[in-house]
């Protein structure tokens, strides 16, 4: 069970697994939000506390929905936007695993995905090689 708390501790979220990896994205939302992202199905994710939510005006249909703690201002994860789920379906939301403790996510793949240069479609190019969490470089 991983559990994750704001900066404030008002926000928690839960989740009974470890995500498979974790993506430190540097497209400008979330170098500037600070996230890490884990993503999960939207059933396995338990999440107390009132957040507040934006979705990027600099895009015509933004996907996401980023969460905010209402108290301290923590970014503690996104949720689809209405429009992304009459396309998609619910089919996932992303944990800020900043939030977590750095010693629950040892042993997870940290992946670096070119963000900013992303168009859009297909899959992502990486800024670095992907690390283990609290080990090696992945590729080793």
């Amino acid at each position: 069970m991983l559990k994750l708390y704001c900066l404030c501790g008002q926000v928690r979220i839960q989740t009974p697994k470890q995500p498979d990896f974790i993506n430190e994205c540097n497209c400008t939302l979330c170098s500037k939000t600070g996230a890490r992202w884990a993503y999960f199905h939207p059933s396995d994710v338990v999440i107390e506390g009132t957040t507040k939510g934006y979705s990027r005006g600099d895009k015509e249909d933004p996907a996401a929905e980023v969460q905010f703690c209402a108290n301290c201002g923590s970014t503690t994860h996104f949720i689809l936007t209405t429009s992304a789920i009459s396309k998609f379906g619910n089919v996932q939301l992303g944990v800020n695993m900043r939030l977590a403790d750095e010693k629950d996510l040892a042993g997870i793949e940290l992946r670096y995905p070119d963000g900013r240069a992303w168009l859009g479609k297909g899959g992502f190019d990486y800024v670095q090689e992907a690390r283990i969490i609290g080990g090696r470089v992945a590729s080793e």
